[in-house]
């Protein structure tokens, strides 16, 4: 009888391990041979996504493949795999790959998570639009100015008391966005904007924790039971909520002769091909545009300067070279514009390397191929999901010297003159390439040197107690809570 059960158990064993075999896995990238239904779970490492696909890569390469859960997903490690799928071949690397905690809200709809015909019109629509209500031109910055001016003037009443600073960089990062989207900006103590940057910087670190990596891997069963992913959904759904109430108040007002915004140029397309039944310009896809537009522009340029002054009260050095070069190039009685930022090499170097160094969003935004593609000699099938690991660039040692310190010379030449590598890719490339760069950009700089020129910083702990751990660290790396001081400094 123990004979027959261990022989069994043999059987049972060898036909699960065939039944785990991938009919389609000697087209694509090698990797480890998956479990059935679980699949590369035991090659995951507790640490997060990023550590398993670096282990990964040391075994197979820059090309490989894992299976979360049963889905079989293609990993591109390095700045020359990325390039060569997403920019030598980006019409086939065009589309957008499954976040599976997030499919359920967006279903495929607005800019940054349609694909096909839907998101290439969304996203002519967004780009052009955008600029005409100001990114990239120069109405966006005389914006970004008087927000800052509003912040210098909210931190003169703080009188150098410490505080959190992530709430006021969420604020000023949200009202840019509620500006673009809304034509109108809000008083940093009203109620429906502190709800709204409540809400997303919930949502922001439920989608770097570990659950959602988890989700990812398992989301056929956990979306079975109430957890993390229920008071996501809850959340998101009053972000939309909020986002609603604009839309219909824009509609009561809506002038057709002058759109004052985003919004009011998408209700007016909406009427224009009312009666298209093909047409992209529907209620569901506005929400969500202007959902994804939140998302994209509010937490991530807030948390890239939460990081930037964290970095700057752990090296002071690099403080004092910064605020020099401020105050030699613009003074103090004008304020900062972006054509500063040409003779400012140093700042501008500090700038890139607090986006290199934080390495906000380390496995970047999944993409999908969106037909059968061959790359690298592997078979890709239409619809398989892409993983660009974009830290795998940022912090790679054959084009950054330093790549685990923070160190400005990255984007400097021997003559102490801005350089900027072809490697540097945080906002990713291609035809997904970030919509808001320009955007995040101009606020980067002139809000670091609004600051910076009006302000000492301090901080309660010793440089080198200062600790750079992110909260989480998983599809994002949400900077630590700390405190800072602003000391007026004339």
């Amino acid at each position: 009888m123990a004979l027959f059960t261990i022989l069994f158990l043999i059987l049972f064993i060898g036909l699960l391990l065939l039944w785990g075999r991938p009919a389609s896995r000697g087209c694509l990238p090698p990797g480890p041979w998956p479990l059935p239904f679980l699949g590369n779970v035991l090659q995951m490492d507790q640490k997060g996504l990023l550590k398993s696909f670096q282990a990964l890569q040391e075994k197979y390469g820059d090309v490989f493949t894992i299976y979360l859960g049963s889905r079989p997903t293609v990993i591109l490690w390095g700045y020359e795999a990325m390039k060569e799928a997403l920019v030598d071949q980006a019409e086939a690397f065009s589309g957008r790959g499954h976040i599976a905690i997030i499919d359920p809200v967006f279903q495929g709809t607005g800019v940054v998570f349609a694909n096909g015909k839907s998101w290439k019109v969304l996203r002519r629509f967004s780009v052009t639009t955008m600029k005409d209500f100001g990114m990239g031109k120069r109405s966006i910055e005389e914006r970004i100015k008087e927000e800052a001016q509003c912040l210098v003037e909210e931190l003169q009443k703080s009188q150098g008391a410490y505080l959190d600073p992530h709430f006021l960089f969420n604020a000023i990062t949200a009202n840019i966005i509620c500006s673009i989207v809304f034509g109108e900006r809000f008083n940093y103590q009203d109620p429906r904007l502190l709800q709204l940057l409540h809400l997303l910087n919930e949502i922001f670190i439920i989608l770097c924790s570990f659950y959602t990596q988890m989700f990812e891997i398992f989301p056929g069963i956990l979306k079975h039971f109430p957890g993390t992913h229920t008071r996501l959904y809850s959340m998101i759904e009053e972000v939309k909520d909020f986002i609603t109430e604009n839309m219909e108040r824009h509609q009561k007002m809506l002038d057709p002769s002058g759109p004052k915004d985003f919004t009011d140029s998408f209700l007016l397309r909406m009427d224009k091909e009312r009666l298209d039944p093909e047409s992209e310009f529907h209620q569901k896809n506005l929400v969500h545009t202007v959902l994804s537009l939140f998302f994209a522009g509010t937490e991530t340029s807030s948390s890239t300067l939460c990081f930037g002054f964290l970095l700057l009260l752990k090296n002071p050095g690099v403080l004092e070279k910064v605020q020099a070069e401020i105050d030699r190039v613009i003074g103090a009685h004008r304020l900062p514009t972006l054509e500063d930022r040409a003779k400012m090499p140093y700042t501008d170097a500090v700038i890139h390397e607090i986006q290199r160094f934080s390495d906000l969003v380390p496995v970047g935004v999944p993409h999908s191929v969106i037909k059968d593609t061959h790359f690298r000699g592997y078979y890709l099938p239409k619809g398989i999901t892409v993983y660009p690991v974009l830290s795998s660039a940022l912090q790679d040692p054959r084009h950054f010297e330093k790549p685990n310190t923070f160190y400005p010379g990255h984007f400097l030449d021997a003559q102490g003159n801005f350089r900027k590598p072809e490697v540097f890719i945080p906002f990713s490339m291609g035809k997904r390439l970030c919509l808001g760069e320009s955007l995040a950009r101009s606020e980067l700089f002139l809000f670091l040197t609004t600051l910076l020129q009006n302000f000492s910083l301090g901080s309660p702990k010793a440089p080198e107690d200062i600790d750079l751990t992110p909260r989480e660290n998983g599809l994002g790396r949400p900077p630590p809570l700390f405190q800072v001081r602003f000391l007026p400094r004339r």
